[in-house]
């Protein structure tokens, strides 16, 4: 017996989406990407604290990026989804 194939496709999308989105809050990301990424390489740590002070942040053997001017960090914690009672 030959079963007819499913059509994944058969549906638009489109539907898809707005059927599980519905009364949902509007999102929007900002753009978050840097305009622009450097690598800074020192010859010693004397040159590394230099910079540090230079810049005014704090620079550790662990420090991997950091932001320029320096940017305020965000506490995702405050930041909650609360859905009306009524």
């Amino acid at each position: 017996m030959v079963s007819k194939q499913i059509d994944l496709f058969e549906k638009p999308v489109e539907e898809e989406w707005k059927r599980e989105w519905k009364d949902m809050p509007e999102f929007k990301q900002d753009e978050l990407t840097p305009f622009k990424q450097l690598i800074v390489n020192f010859n010693n740590e004397k040159d590394f604290d230099e910079f540090s002070k230079l810049i005014n942040q704090k620079l550790t053997l662990r420090t991997k990026s950091i932001y320029f001017p320096e940017k305020e960090k965000v506490k995702l914690k405050e930041y909650l989804y609360i859905e009306d009672e009524t």
